[in-house]
């Protein structure tokens, strides 16, 4: 039986969109959560995790390395913004997009950065990604 298991994680990020129309082309921020979900079944042998689809402190490791630690406080823009910011060692946590930092492209980066992880027998599913609490952007396995 296939069980769907997911985790969710709180981080903070400033962004801007360049060349916006609206309110967004400035430097905001938001408390975004990202949600994680794996899909497989449950590991049956006999050790500390049987009845697991994926232990969620494993889980929990691998988002945290890939994703978290780097972008959690951070600023993103794009790369054409047409702004200098101070010396790195008062801003080292500035992400340059290619593309427009807007809710769609960060997931889309964060599906790139875990999508080359092996989760064991276990496989990505879907992951969203809140930037308020009424707005978010979703990605499914089912929609590749």
């Amino acid at each position: 039986m296939k069980i769907r298991v997911s985790k969710e994680f709180n981080l903070e990020m400033a962004h801007a969109l360049y060349g916006h129309d609206g309110p967004c082309k400035n430097i905001h921020g938001h408390s975004y959560k990202l949600t994680v979900c794996l899909i497989g079944e449950p590991i049956q042998d006999e050790n500390s995790k049987s009845g697991m689809v994926m232990d969620f402190a494993d889980l929990k490791k691998v988002v945290n390395e890939k994703i978290i630690d780097q972008f959690d406080h951070s600023l993103i823009i794009n790369e054409n913004y047409p702004f200098s910011l101070p010396g790195d060692e008062a801003f080292n946590k500035v992400h340059k997009f290619k593309l427009q930092p807007t809710c769609e492209n960060i997931l889309a980066e964060f599906y790139k950065r875990l999508s080359t992880h092996s989760f064991g027998p276990a496989k990505l599913f879907s992951m969203k990604l809140r930037e308020t609490a009424t707005s978010f952007a979703e990605w499914y396995a089912s929609d590749i």
